[in-house]
């Protein structure tokens, strides 16, 4: 691996970080990785375990977090088979979960996060502390909002997912494109690197890659739009240590413009099949 970008932890401890490209792959890898990663989510600033709506930035994360809900459960319902079970892997507080139950799905989820069950537990939605805690089952449908990216030992993470999954069941999963436009403009600053929380930054190339090593084919791709403005505002914020919601919402606009032509948008949600 080579030297791609050196960049920092900008929302909580200000440390530095590296990261490096694997050619092959075509995957950037945070490095050092810390042995403790907890430290690095204890903050009121980490908002998917906060549900936190006091600054301009948090109530638009809800406010969009309130629309992509609905949209993450019309997309799974694709995929719904008679037995709709429901595996959502790094939780957060619950309103995946919750949404989805609305709809006459069986749930599980999974958070590490003590504060997050916690608050997902005062929604009467019970998590469990980690995949070891499963009762012995297979699920239709396994999901991963922005959490592959968090998952240390991502082969082996990887293969354990997999055999939680039915055998015509589908993965989702949603993860940053460093290769996007606003990750080129921001550079160091842009705020989906979040190191080291962040340990591996994914390309399509990489998705195709690393899945199909495990057995699985990737059968659809699709934007999250919403992304590209939402970390365009932190990212200018890291930047220039000031709230520019004008020329974020630009850069954003242009980033997802580009990705109409490029198929490079900030964010990808790719959606996986156990190959036959």
């Amino acid at each position: 691996m080579k030297p791609f970008l050196k960049t920092k932890d900008f929302s909580i401890t200000g440390e530095d970080f590296e990261l490096l490209l694997d050619e092959e792959l075509q995957m950037l890898v945070t490095q050092p990785q810390p042995k403790d990663l907890q430290k690095y989510y204890e903050s009121d600033v980490y908002i998917s375990h906060t549900d936190s709506s006091k600054s301009v930035i948090d109530k638009m994360y809800q406010a969009v977090k309130k629309i992509s809900l609905s949209q993450k459960v019309f997309l799974i319902n694709r995929y719904a088979k008679q037995n709709k079970t429901l595996l959502d892997i790094g939780a957060g507080t619950g309103d995946f979960l919750l949404e989805a139950k609305k709809w006459k799905w069986s749930v599980k989820g999974v958070e590490p996060n003590q504060d997050a069950r916690i608050r997902s537990r005062e929604k009467r939605m019970e998590l469990l502390a980690g995949l070891d805690d499963l009762p012995n089952t297979k699920f239709q449908v396994i999901t991963l909002w922005h959490v592959l990216e968090h998952l240390p030992d991502l082969d082996s993470q990887i293969e354990t997912i997999k055999k939680n999954l039915e055998k015509d069941g589908t993965l989702v999963i949603a993860v940053p494109n460093f290769k996007s436009y606003d990750a080129q403009h921001y550079k160091e600053f842009w705020a989906a690197y979040d190191v080291p929380r962040h340990l591996w930054h994914f390309s399509k190339e990489a998705i195709h890659k690393i899945f199909a090593k495990h057995g699985m084919e990737l059968v659809k791709t699709k934007p999250m739009w919403f992304d590209a403005f939402y970390v365009s505002i932190l990212s200018e914020k890291y930047k220039t240590g000031k709230q520019n919601l004008m020329k974020s919402f630009l850069i954003g606009f242009w980033s997802n413009l580009k990705a109409i032509f490029t198929g490079q948008p900030s964010s990808i949600i790719y959606v996986l099949k156990k190959q036959q």
